[in-house]
């Protein structure tokens, strides 16, 4: 399985890194061993001083695909979630000015969280409210009518370039609130007011 990952899908989250509106989907790879384990503590790798979290709803892709057109893409995912794309943001700013790749600061092990899995069938994913509470705050809150590209369009564009095959995971994009975790920390997800995620940092 892999995990594509959609960069800078909500305009509140572009401004705040400072970056361009994009004119197409940005996309990014995590490996399968980007998986927290949920049994697991996530603990800050020592090659970084700044881990951020990146909430942002998940779906998994349920049968296999190549091209896909906007208008069957909601045959091709029944289950959803929430997810933490942790991103270690000192070294991806490293990268970046150096015009280098910057898979190390979001592809390394433990990176992507996935929240309890919720069934497509009983919410409209184009309407969806989720948030992520820091230590017992909301830090991060949003609604996916606010993406910049739909998921059918992510799915329509990342089909494009790779043949989506069962059990792949797309990440969809943050919104605005990213922020750093310290050891010690407590990050919750919530989906329309049901809480699916909980990590704590180490």
């Amino acid at each position: 399985m892999k995990i594509i990952c959609i960069g800078r899908n909500y305009v509140s989250h572009v401004k705040e890194l400072g970056n361009e509106i994009p004119k197409e989907p940005v996309l990014f790879m995590k490996p399968d061993s980007s998986i927290f384990r949920q049994r697991d503590a996530f603990y800050i790798p020592d090659w970084t001083n700044e881990v951020h979290y990146e909430a942002e709803i998940v779906i998994k892709i349920n049968r296999l695909g190549k091209n896909i057109e906007e208008k069957f893409a909601l045959k091709y995912y029944s289950q959803f979630t929430l997810g933490i794309d942790f991103t270690a943001r000192d070294v991806q700013k490293k990268l970046k000015a150096q015009g280098l790749p910057w898979e190390k600061s979001k592809a390394f092990d433990q990176s992507a969280v996935l929240g309890k899995y919720m069934n497509v069938n009983d919410y409209s994913l184009e309407n969806i409210n989720f948030e992520l509470k820091l230590n017992g705050h909301v830090v991060q809150s949003s609604n996916t009518k606010n993406m910049i590209y739909t998921i059918p369009q992510i799915v329509n564009h990342c089909s494009e370039f790779f043949t989506l095959k069962i059990g792949d995971l797309i990440f969809t994009g943050t919104p605005d609130g990213v922020g750093k975790v310290n050891a010690g920390d407590e990050l919750e997800g919530f989906i329309e007011g049901e809480k699916v995620l909980h990590v704590n940092i180490r």
